[in-house]
C-alpha cells in the first residue's frame, strides 16, 4: 500500500525535514567536535562535506522517497527489486537504534531542565558531577526515556499534518528564536571574544590533514544532517511532485547548519568566560550536562534563566529529531502490514523502549550504541544511497527532478556529486568508523 498522507505545504516539509535534522547532536556536538583542536579548519570541512558529500545525498534520499511513495522499508524494493530489501531494513534497523539510546539522552535534557526549575544550578564542578553521575542511571534515566518516547509517539500518533506538521511549524521559529537570543546574550560575556578565536575563528592549516579533525567533521556532517536512515526518505513520501528537492535539501542543510553555529556562539562564551574548557574538551556529555550548569551558576537568577531557556529548547530539538526517527518504523508497520497508524505507533514505541533500556542503564552500552546506529549504519545507508540513486537507478533520479522542473545542468552536477563524489568520501568515513568502533 503507497502512502496517503500528505505535507499540507512543501514549507511545513521543509521545517518538518530541519526538525528531523536539528535536534541535540547540533547543540552539544557541534560544540565538542569544534573544541577538538580543529576551529577555523573543522568548520570549514564541515560545510565543505555538507555541501559536495551529504546535499546530494539528501537530494537522493528525497527523490527515493517521493518516486516511489513507499515507506523506507519497501522504497528501496520498488526502485530497484528484492536485491534491495536488506536497504529497507538498513534503514529500519537504524532508525529504532538511535531513537532507542537518543530517547536516553532526552529524558537526562528533561529531568535536568526539571532540575533547572526546581533545585537551580549546580554550585560547583563537583555538584555538577554529582548530579549527572546520578542522572545516567537508574529511575530518573528510565522515567526521563519512557516519558520522551511517550511524548514522542503522541506526536506521530496525530498524523503527519496534526502531529508532525504542526510540531515542526511553531516548534523551528521557537527554537531559532530562542538560539538568536541566547546568542545575543552570550556575545556580551567577558569571554565571548575568546570564545570566538580559539573554536571557531582561529586557523590552522595543518589542521585540514589532521586525521582527527577530518573525522570529527564528517561524523559530524552525517549524524547532524541525519540522511542515510530513512528519516528523510519517509518524509519525502508524503511530498508533492511539484517540490523542488534540491532548494528543499539546501533550505534544510541551512536550517542545520544554522542550529549548529548558533549552538557554538552560546556555548564557547560560556566556556571561555568561567573557565572551562578542560570540561567541555573531555566529552560531548560534560558539555551540556557538566561545563553550562556550573558556569551559569555563577550568574545568579540570570544564569537560571539562561539554563531555563538552553535545556528547553535542547529538549525541544531532540522531540523534533525523535518524531522522525519514530515515523521510519511507524511508516513502515503501515505501508508493509497495512497497520493503522496509531497501532504501529505504540507497538514502535514500546519496543523502543525496550531496546533503549541497556542504555539507559550503562554509559559504555549508550556509546556504543551511538557508534554502532548513530555512526557505522548512519554511514552505510548513505553509502547505499548514492550507489543506489547515482549508479543502480540513475534514470528515477534524473527523471524525478525533472518532472519538478530543476534545471538540466543542476540535475546533471548533482548526478555527478552522487556519482563520483559522494560515494568514495562515504566509504572512506565508514572504513574509518569501522576502524574507529574495532580499536574503541
Amino acid at each position: 500500500m503507497a502512502i496517503k498522507e500528505h505535507w499540507r505545504s512543501g514549507f511545513g516539509f521543509v521545517l518538518a525535514a530541519a526538525g528531523s535534522a536539528v535536534g541535540l547532536g547540533n547543540l552539544w556536538g557541534f560544540a565538542y567536535r569544534a573544541s577538538q583542536g580543529g576551529g577555523g579548519a573543522f568548520l570549514f570541512l564541515y560545510l565543505l562535506i555538507v555541501l559536495v558529500v551529504c546535499l546530494p545525498v539528501l537530494v537522493a534520499e528525497m527523490v527515493l522517497g517521493r518516486s516511489t511513495g513507499h515507506s523506507p522499508l519497501l522504497a528501496p524494493v520498488t526502485a530497484a527489486g528484492k536485491r534491495w530489501q536488506p536497504m529497507g531494513w538498513l534503514f529500519v534497523l537504524a532508525s529504532c537504534g538511535i531513537l532507542a539510546f537518543y530517547a536516553v539522552l532526552m529524558g537526562w535534557t528533561g529531568v535536568t531542565l526539571i532540575q533547572v526549575v526546581t533545585q537551580g544550578l549546580p554550585a560547583d564542578i563537583g555538584e555538577a558531577e554529582a548530579f549527572f553521575a546520578g542522572l545516567s542511571g537508574g529511575r530518573a534515566a528510565l522515567l526521563g526515556q519512557l516519558v520522551s518516547l511517550v511524548l514522542t509517539a503522541v506526536v506521530v500518533a496525530a498524523g503527519v499534518r496534526g502531529g508532525i506538521e504542526r510540531l515542526s511549524r511553531w516548534g523551528l521559529p521557537l527554537l531559532f528564536a530562542l538560539l538568536i537570543g541566547l546568542a545575543i546574550w552570550a556575545a556580551g560575556l567577558d569571554g565571548a571574544g575568546e570564545g570566538y578565536r580559539t573554536f571557531l575563528l582561529r586557523w590552522d592549516g595543518a589542521e585540514l590533514t589532521n586525521l582527527t579533525t577530518i573525522r570529527n567533521a564528517f561524523t559530524q556532517a552525517f549524524f547532524s544532517i541525519g540522511t542515510g536512515i530513512g528519516c528523510i526518505l519517509a518524509y519525502s513520501a508524503y511530498l508533492d511532485r511539484d517540490a523542488h528537492l534540491p532548494r528543499e535539501a539546501v533550505a534544510v542543510v541551512g536550517m542545520d547548519t544554522a542550529v549548529g553555529l548558533l549552538a557554538g556562539m552560546v556555548t564557547f562564551p560560556v566556556v571561555m568566560s568561567f573557565g572551562l574548557q578542560d570540561v567541555i574538551s573531555g566529552s560531548t556529555l560534560g558539555t551540556i550536562f557538566i561545563a553550562l550548569p556550573t558556569g551559569l551558576a555563577s550568574l545568579g537568577s540570570t544564569g537560571q534563566l539562561v539554563a531555563l531557556l538552553f535545556f528547553g529548547l535542547a529538549f525541544l530539538a531532540a522531540i523534533t529529531s525523535a518524531v522522525s526517527l519514530l515515523e521510519v518504523p511507524v511508516a513502515c508497520l503501515m505501508d508493509r502490514l497495512n497497520w493503522t497508524r496509531s497501532r504501529a505507533v505504540w507497538v514502535s514505541t514500546a519496543v523502543i523502549f525496550v531496546l533503549g533500556l541497556p542504555a539507559a542503564t550503562s554509559l559504555g552500552v549508550l556509546g556504543w550504541m551511538d557508534s554502532v546506529f548513530g555512526g557505522l549504519l548512519l554511514i552505510l545507508g548513505g553509502l547505499l544511497l548514492a550507489l543506489l540513486l547515482g549508479w543502480v537507478v540513475p534514470r528515477r533520479f534524473s527523471d524525478d527532478l525533472e518532472q519538478s522542473s530543476t534545471p538540466l545542468a543542476l540535475r546533471r552536477f548533482l548526478l555527478v556529486l552522487l556519482r563520483w563524489v559522494s560515494p568514495p568520501i562515504v566509504a572512506t568515513g565508514l572504513v574509518i568508523s569501522v576502524i574507529d568502533l574495532v580499536q574503541g
